[in-house]
């Protein structure tokens, strides 16, 4: 077995074209401060994924915390316990309490008949997760904001590129937060985006991300340093060129795990949520109690053997210690998503993953 078989690693275009980016960038000596690299992606992007306006971050973390900034949200915010941890941590940042509702089987995404139930006179937010690049229920999740009267903020995270028969899913909601990590499908090694629905939005989102400063003496908002890189912005625009090559690698070697999966009794694929374009971004397996090991014990006996899937995710954001003391996180009221963080389980899935690794990861679950 290959050794060092990552659940996912950075595709990488070939060094040699990434020098005259440095060399550029050596000569012009703009280094940050939105500069010419970072106004090239911005726009590029705007083009790739189908959106109006974009607003470059250092790392998507900081984009979902300007974000709940940019709108003024506070109170209360219902979310998923089921993601990673920066989509509630950045609502502490803010001061606003999580409450956590269940997910839906099929999906693993925030499920929409369980959110008015947990609306409060303090509720002004949703934000759900397109968990593993699959969309949420958009139109179901916007019905109930509007008659509630609350703010979408949506975490895009993994869900680059990724289009509905109506166009990007990241145009769903008042704001959606891309994530650039190097373990992303596209990726600035450190980075990250917010979707804007108008100029105006976008005009607020580069103070908030600049110190609040407009111009050289004036501070209209308490902001901070989210500014991306002109390093980062020029592997963007490098990256750029490879992603459909590189989504149509991942696509390859996720209908080669479903096939050779689809008849081992007890481990579970999950399906698409409806997407027109997917992005492949994570192949995400659920292992069943008629399987004949546990979740942790195929874990365990695939990392023995130089393979390294990810339990993505587990725990739950729900149980760790900042947030287990909250109502909304009583195990009682999260049965889908503490069942699916006992299952779950990421196979490896990036672009140079060579399909006789994939054959001998699946010839290995398929036989114990």
């Amino acid at each position: 077995m290959k050794k060092n078989t990552f659940v996912t690693q950075p595709s990488l275009p070939p060094l040699e074209e990434f020098i005259p980016y440095l060399q550029k960038i050596w000569n012009n000596k703009i280094l940050t401060n939105c500069g010419p690299f970072h106004e090239q992606l911005e726009k590029a992007l705007c083009e790739y994924l189908g959106v109006e306006h974009i607003c470059l971050f250092t790392n998507g973390t900081l984009a979902l915390v300007t974000a709940l900034q940019a709108l003024r949200i506070t109170g209360e915010v219902i979310t998923t316990p089921y993601s990673f941890v920066a989509t509630s941590h950045s609502l502490l940042w803010n001061g606003i309490k999580p409450v956590f509702v269940d997910i839906a089987p099929d999906t693993l995404n925030l499920d929409p008949t369980k959110i008015e139930a947990a609306i409060t006179p303090q509720t002004t937010a949703i934000m759900p997760v397109h968990c593993y690049g699959h969309p949420c229920d958009v139109d179901a999740i916007q019905r109930i904001a509007d008659t509630y009267n609350l703010k979408v903020i949506y975490d895009a995270a993994h869900a680059f590129g990724v289009q509905r028969q109506t166009g990007s899913i990241l145009k769903y909601g008042d704001l959606s937060i891309l994530s650039f990590h190097a373990t992303k499908v596209f990726n600035t090694f450190e980075g990250g985006a917010i979707i804007c629905p108008d100029a105006k939005t976008k005009v607020r989102i580069e103070h908030l991300k600049n110190f609040g400063h407009v111009g050289e003496v004036t501070v209209v908002a308490p902001g901070i340093n989210g500014k991306m890189s002109e390093f980062n912005a020029a592997l963007g625009l490098l990256q750029l060129k490879y992603i459909d090559s590189a989504i149509e690698r991942r696509q390859a070697i996720d209908k080669a795990y479903r096939e050779r999966l689809k008849e081992v009794k007890g481990i579970h694929c999950l399906n698409s949520a409806g997407e027109e374009v997917a992005n492949y971004a994570y192949f995400p397996i659920l292992v069943q109690a008629d399987y004949p090991l546990k979740r942790d014990e195929l874990y365990q006996r695939l990392k023995d053997r130089g393979i390294h899937p990810r339990r993505y995710f587990y725990p739950l954001i729900s149980d760790f210690p900042m947030y287990r003391g909250l109502p909304s996180a009583h195990r009682d009221n999260l049965p889908v998503a503490n069942a699916s963080a006992l299952q779950v389980l990421c196979l490896p899935i990036y672009p140079d993953l060579e399909m006789s690794v994939v054959d001998e990861i699946t010839r290995f679950i398929a036989e114990q």
